[in-house]
């Protein structure tokens, strides 16, 4: 029996963590995610133009959705965009855990050529996309497509589509707001034999139970995703709410999560060999290095 979100003792969920939702009556799963503060944090490393702010907002959105797939503690999503004659350079953002980071490299010249608000193929050109899942044991799985589509959000549709063979609506929004920067999203799936051990390969994306899913899972705005009055159990309820049942599942609280530190640095450079190590140091006999995620400089002594 169905029980609305204002009755639930536990308080809603607006901003900065995930929440994830089934309809067993469909075989569906969700994820919804709204990023205020996280998503600022990330943003205030570098100065990135508008077009930039929308592009990794976007991506943030991806990575949390994506990467509260995962089942296991420990493990890790990471996407990354990248071409060798676009704007973009390279996109990469990573989630783990509700641990977030991600950066941008672009050509600011050649931004400023493209107008206010470019599209991907305008930012990217011949680019791909690569999805890379590892487990907390160290497996790895990598799907790659084109960058194609209007957004990121479409190439991963189509990540889904050709590499996991999993239907998937993905929705994205992102704008300015008047502390800084708002993104959120949805992710819903079907899983015609439900989510634990069954094989992929004779999915339908005809299938009725994922027809009527997508039907209403289409009907979501971007005002709705972004509003911050609207709680996200809200929005899996008025979207869902003909079915009979809706199970809740609050995730993880989401942060800025960026994994330097020196001792890391210094373990990485024990690897190279000692005459490589030498040739690394600056003239104070320090090796400088510079942390694209958080724009933070270290300085490692050998």
């Amino acid at each position: 029996m169905k029980t609305a979100p204002s009755t639930s003792t536990q308080p809603e969920t607006f901003a900065d963590k995930l929440l994830g939702f089934t309809l067993p009556g469909r075989n569906a799963r969700g994820r919804v995610v709204r990023l205020d503060g996280v998503v600022n944090e990330v943003l205030s490393a570098h100065d990135y133009p508008a077009p930039i702010t929308h592009l990794l907002g976007e991506a943030l959105v991806l990575g949390a959705l994506m990467g509260s797939l995962l089942k296991e503690e420990g493990g890790q999503l990471t996407m990354q965009a990248q071409t060798q004659a676009g704007v973009v350079s390279l996109l990469v953002c990573d989630y783990r855990g509700g641990s977030m980071r991600g950066y941008v490299d672009f050509d600011q010249a050649e931004l400023a050529g493209l107008g206010a608000n470019p599209g991907l193929s305008a930012l990217f050109g011949e680019g791909y996309l690569a999805i890379t899942f590892e487990t907390a044991a160290g497996q790895r799985y990598q799907g790659i497509v084109p960058l194609e589509g209007d957004t990121l959000a479409e190439a991963c549709e189509t990540y889904f589509s050709q590499s996991e063979q999993v239907p998937t609506i993905i929705r994205v929004a992102s704008r300015s707001s008047g502390t800084g920067r708002v993104a959120a999203g949805l992710l819903v799936q079907h899983l015609p034999d439900g989510e634990e051990g069954r094989e992929r390969l004779h999915v339908r994306m005809d299938h009725p139970d994922w027809e009527h899913v997508l039907a209403l899972a289409s009907t979501i705005s971007h005002e709705e995703l972004l509003d911050p009055s609207l709680s996200m159990e809200a929005i899996a309820w008025r979207l869902f709410s003909e079915d009979d049942e809706i199970r809740i599942q609050r995730g993880a609280d989401l942060e800025r999560g960026c994994r330097c530190s020196a001792e890391y640095y210094q373990s990485v450079i024990a690897r190279f060999p000692r005459e490589e190590q030498e040739a690394m140091q600056d003239e104070g006999g320090r090796i400088i290095v510079d942390c694209a995620f958080c724009s933070r400089e270290f300085a490692i002594e050998i």
